[in-house]
């Protein structure tokens, strides 16, 4: 690694750990470590990355264990089972060992030489950076459901920062102290940030498409990760029962014999209808 005085970093002497949760990613592992290496010796001394396998179905983890023993800066870590990003993505954050964690995808479509722009936002102050596609090269049911996600974002994060979420983000490790306690199976690492901090900032970077195979995201997984989003982290579903309720209640009351809507009073109906009893 890079001695601290050799460093070229808007942080100073940074030091950082790249999270990156992994799943069925066998071939562009290679390159992603590739092209990390020259990014993170230039920028932080010293630094890691941590590659979460989330139950990969493919070769993904004997790459891994390869990469790691070839590489003393890379570090492992393989889940049982198919947990999803965002779950992934907290076991390795909670691992990482540095001050400045980046997270980000496994396919290359944020390119590593774009970190560095994330972190000088930082040193502006900032506790947490997004860098934000100049253009998604995403189908329409990724850009559909991420919609959704932000939309349910905005009530924890703000309008203007969630529109700018992403899954590449830099942040200050200590920001995980706040939901070091958090156990829920359901995890969104955005709304999990906001518990630490509401300095959030954004730059525009480049994404590039895949460069191997096809999204992992199905339709279904990331229609479940915005229902999620919307019921577990967002007030709007309760702001929509309440409403729908007071107007069925309303309604209800504008239809009752005892109300004023032109319907008999008690006399009137004791009149028109006599009693069954002598």
């Amino acid at each position: 690694m890079k001695n601290p005085q050799q460093m070229d970093s808007p942080l100073g002497s940074a030091t950082l750990s790249v999270v990156v949760p992994v799943y069925n990613s066998e071939a562009s592992l290679a390159e992603l470590v590739a092209r990390l290496r020259p990014v993170l010796e230039k920028h932080a001394s010293p630094y890691e990355l941590i590659l979460v396998n989330d139950g990969s179905r493919d070769g993904s983890w004997p790459v891994i264990e390869e990469l790691a023993g070839r590489h003393d800066w890379i570090r492992g870590i393989n889940l049982m089972r198919n947990f999803g990003q965002h779950n992934a993505l907290l076991c390795g954050i909670r691992a990482a060992r540095h001050d400045i964690i980046v997270t980000m995808d496994d396919d290359l479509q944020n390119p590593p030489e774009e970190i560095p722009n994330l972190l000088e936002k930082l040193a502006q102050g900032f506790d947490a950076v997004y860098g934000t596609p100049e253009t998604r090269q995403h189908g329409f049911f990724r850009n559909f459901a991420s919609w959704i996600t932000k939309l349910a974002l905005q009530s924890s994060m703000g309008a203007e920062t969630a529109r700018h979420a992403s899954a590449f983000r830099v942040f200050r490790t200590s920001l995980r102290d706040a939901f070091a306690s958090y156990r829920s199976p359901f995890v969104s690492i955005d709304v999990l940030l906001t518990w630490g901090t509401g300095r959030f900032g954004a730059v525009r970077v480049d994404h590039r498409p895949r460069m191997t195979g096809t999204s992992n995201y199905t339709f279904r997984r990331l229609a479940v990760h915005a229902l999620n989003m919307m019921t577990g982290f967002s007030t709007l579903p309760l702001q929509i029962a309440s409403l729908t309720g007071f107007a069925l209640r309303c309604s209800g009351s504008c239809c009752s014999p005892m109300s004023s809507c032109g319907m008999p009073s008690r006399g009137g109906a004791s009149r028109a209808f006599p009693s069954l009893h002598p």
